[in-house]
């Protein structure tokens, strides 16, 4: 049986809370239909972008349980299922596929720094485990384990993990896993600090793995499609270039702060980030929000801008913080997805 293969745009949506912190399961009905509409191959659900690490298990569970409700044709949801230890995951797994999930996402649990052979042993019994196609998140900046080529060579022979999603900073290593002609998406966040988008779709690889597509589905679609013809390559390279001010803007603080705050204030179903966590406001949301608007998506997607987020409380109660991640940007100790 050949493996299932994901195309063009991977976007990691926000998990949406109501006012009252709870998860908002509507507001998920909205989201994953906003994103069918535009363009988007496939759905991450709980990832780093949607604060999986600060919801519990039992809202794990419901998220799961109710968003599959949600499923559309052609566009599979995926989940991240990754808990603090290779038993905890396999069962979180079995929750999502018995729940009637596409697929999930793991990283190396966090905190632990995992050895490599021990990074390698945890995902492929997981995979073993699991019902469901496995996709394995190379993510060193937010885990501390960073896969080398032949370790993800090696577990793209597994029958059950079907993407490999790059968050290192080689694009070196993008083209020894393509070389390699492996069974297996090969895709990458949109840090652009990272500089992998273009290696890996110039490469030939199959999409990216993005939050950017929370607000500019449309355009991370033809970012993510796999070049086929001269006219590929040229609608990848006009539309990175000018969509390139929100990638950098989304990546200007920890994920998911900055997509997130600008989320909410374009009037999609956001709410608050969950503490600690605090919303971005004031000027630098302002600077996303201009960002939207210089690039004609608030007409685009008819999005309802909130202006009571632009007052400067928080950022003057924080001076410094933006200055640090710029530093940590500049370093290449950027955030990633």
């Amino acid at each position: 049986m050949s493996k299932m293969i994901i195309r063009g745009s991977f976007v990691a949506i926000i998990t949406p809370f109501k006012n009252d912190g709870a998860v908002d399961i509507e507001g998920f009905r909205r989201l994953i239909e906003f994103q069918a509409v535009n363009g988007t191959s496939a759905l991450l659900i709980m990832g780093s972008t949607g604060e999986v690490s600060l919801l519990s298990v039992q809202e794990r569970h419901e998220v799961i349980a109710e968003t599959v409700a949600f499923k559309k044709p052609g566009m599979p949801l995926f989940y991240g299922c990754t808990c603090n230890n290779t038993h905890e995951t396999i069962r979180m797994v079995e929750y999502a596929a018995k729940a009637g999930a596409d697929g999930a996402i793991i990283t190396v649990p966090s905190y632990i720094y995992a050895p490599i052979d021990a990074a390698l042993r945890y995902f492929l019994e997981v995979a073993d485990a699991s019902p469901i196609p496995v996709g394995i998140y190379n993510n060193p900046v937010r885990v501390g384990t960073d896969l080398p080529a032949d370790a993800i060579i090696e577990l793209a022979d597994h029958p059950n993990i079907v993407i490999d999603k790059e968050a290192m900073a080689r694009p070196g290593q993008i083209a020894q896993i393509l070389a390699a002609q492996k069974d297996i998406s090969v895709m990458c966040c949109d840090s652009p600090n990272l500089g992998l988008v273009p290696a890996v779709m110039s490469l030939g690889g199959h999409g990216t793995a993005n939050m950017s597509g929370n607000i500019a589905p449309r355009e991370m679609a033809v970012i993510s499609k796999p070049w086929e013809t001269y006219e590929d390559a040229v609608n990848f390279r006009q539309t990175y270039l000018k969509l390139l001010p929100l990638i950098q803007f989304n990546y200007s603080r920890v994920n998911p702060v900055p997509v997130k705050s600008l989320a909410r204030a374009l009037g999609l179903p956001a709410g608050n980030l969950r503490k600690p966590y605090l919303n971005m406001d004031g000027s630098a949301l302002g600077r996303g929000v201009e960002i939207v608007k210089n690039l004609g998506l608030v007409e685009q997607y008819g999005f309802q801008i909130s202006e009571e987020d632009f007052s400067d409380q928080n950022e003057a109660a924080l001076p410094n913080t933006s200055a640090a991640y710029q530093a940590q940007m500049e370093s290449g100790k950027c955030f990633i997805s």
